[in-house]
């Protein structure tokens, strides 16, 4: 059995014997130091995953998911945004909401009781989502499809190859050289699922999933695995004929390591998934504003109209905001960030980064034209739990600082928050602050 270690954003990791918490754990001495070399692969890329502390000692960033080193550790790595009341559930929770919505996945599988009755780290949560899909698809039928075959036989049966034939050496005239079709399940998309089945069936350690795994390892034995990956999912087929075969892709691309924002690399193919929470927390705000957009308003995430400056007569700095909001001649620009504010601590300016501010007066000089409204959205904590005064770069520039309730799925809004017009109520009164 694969021990598992759980910890969330900002823990502290080492080789020293301490009581684990979700803020600091042990590892084995390999563990660590291959947690080390992906650190130096990540960095060579631009991305930071850790940080070094001391010769024993690691602090993880904000990225989120689970990694497996090759020594058989796995380490999970949740939100931090829970501080009480089964942290471990409900973070887990989170990431799995934050995760189907990143992937945009059907809303079946986002109903709450689902995830609340699957109580698993992540890994296991995946690869049991990919399951449960594999065991529809396979009662509605795995789609055949038909490969041309070539071979010699000595009986006549579909074409006959006459180039071959013409060329067979003397005393195989009775050799016929044919080509024919057969129907096989042989094709790109159950060649994809074969591979990621047999990794699956490898990789759990759930009882139920390695049980359903080995069923339908016994239904799928005639379908090879694929030997190329890349190839086989640029094949994958989207025509109707194929729509039930939509559902089960994001899971398959998920196990694959193929559609990450970021996915360990190299040659350990471990169950190794990671996000960075940012990146997350800014498509499910996304993904909250534009189902909620009234008709008539364009929601545009990363727009890139504009630049900082010009320099030889060509675009230098270019700014792009995370949401542009716009109804009519009205624009507002609204900016996600995953970090924890206070809204009671003043002094130190409620942990709000001022470099952050320059980049919303710059969106706001040449997105607004100076004049207008903007929106800084962070999560929704015990410590802000209510928006913050608005922020005036000018009289005519105003800036708000949100919270996002992740728990609820509420934006918290002032009365005089000028960009909720922009969206639909459905039946609920908006959240005011006091």
């Amino acid at each position: 059995m694969k021990a598992t270690v759980t910890i969330r954003e900002y823990a502290r990791l080492t080789t020293a014997e301490v009581e684990p918490t979700l803020d600091v754990a042990q590892l084995s001495q390999s563990a660590f130091d291959w947690l080390c070399e992906l650190s130096a692969s990540f960095s060579r890329n631009g991305a930071t995953l850790l940080q070094v502390d001391g010769r024993h000692a690691l602090k993880w960033d904000s990225y989120v998911g689970v990694v497996e080193p090759p020594c058989g550790t796995r380490l999970e790595i949740l939100p931090k945004h829970h501080e009480q009341d089964h942290c471990l559930l409900k973070s887990r929770q989170l990431l799995r909401k934050l995760i189907q919505q990143a992937l945009q996945l059907k809303p079946r599988e986002a109903s709450v009781a689902s995830l609340e009755l699957f109580d698993a780290p992540l890994s296991e949560w995946v690869m049991g989502q990919f399951l449960t899909e594999l065991d529809l698809l396979v009662k509605r039928g795995v789609r055949f499809d038909y490969q041309r075959i070539e071979e010699e036989q000595r009986f006549l049966r579909g074409q006959l190859n006459v180039v071959a034939q013409m060329r067979q050496p003397p005393g195989r005239q009775h050799h016929f050289q044919i080509r024919h079709d057969v129907f096989l399940p042989d094709r790109a998309e159950n060649r994809l699922l074969k591979l990621a089945l047999e990794l699956v069936a490898k990789s759990t350690q759930d009882a139920a999933n390695w049980r359903l795994a080995n069923e339908l390892r016994a239904m799928l034995a005639e379908v090879p695995a694929s030997r190329q990956v890349s190839q086989d999912l640029r094949a994958w087929s989207r025509d109707r004929l194929m729509a039930h075969y939509q559902a089960i892709k994001p899971w398959c691309e998920l196990i694959l390591n193929q559609q990450m924002p970021i996915a360990v690399s190299g040659e350990w193919r471990g169950m190794s998934l990671l996000f960075p929470m940012e990146k997350l927390f800014e498509q499910y705000v996304e993904g909250w504003l534009r189902h909620r957009v009234v008709p008539g308003a364009h929601l545009t995430p990363q727009a890139s109209r504009h630049s900082l400056c010009q320099h030889d007569g060509s675009a230098m700095f270019r700014l792009e905001p995370d949401l542009l909001l716009q109804q009519g001649k009205q624009t507002w620009v609204l900016d996600t960030k995953w970090k924890r504010l206070d809204a009671a601590d003043r002094q130190n300016k409620y942990g709000l980064s001022q470099a952050d501010f320059y980049q919303l007066f710059a969106y706001g000089q040449k997105y607004l034209a100076g004049c207008g409204e903007m929106a800084l959205i962070y999560p929704r904590t015990a410590q802000f739990s209510r928006p913050l005064p608005p922020f005036d770069f000018s009289p005519e520039l105003r800036l708000w600082v949100l919270p996002f309730d992740l728990d609820k799925d509420v934006l918290w809004a002032a009365d005089d928050v000028d960009f909720t017009r922009c969206l639909s109520q459905q039946g609920q009164s908006w959240p005011r602050s006091a």
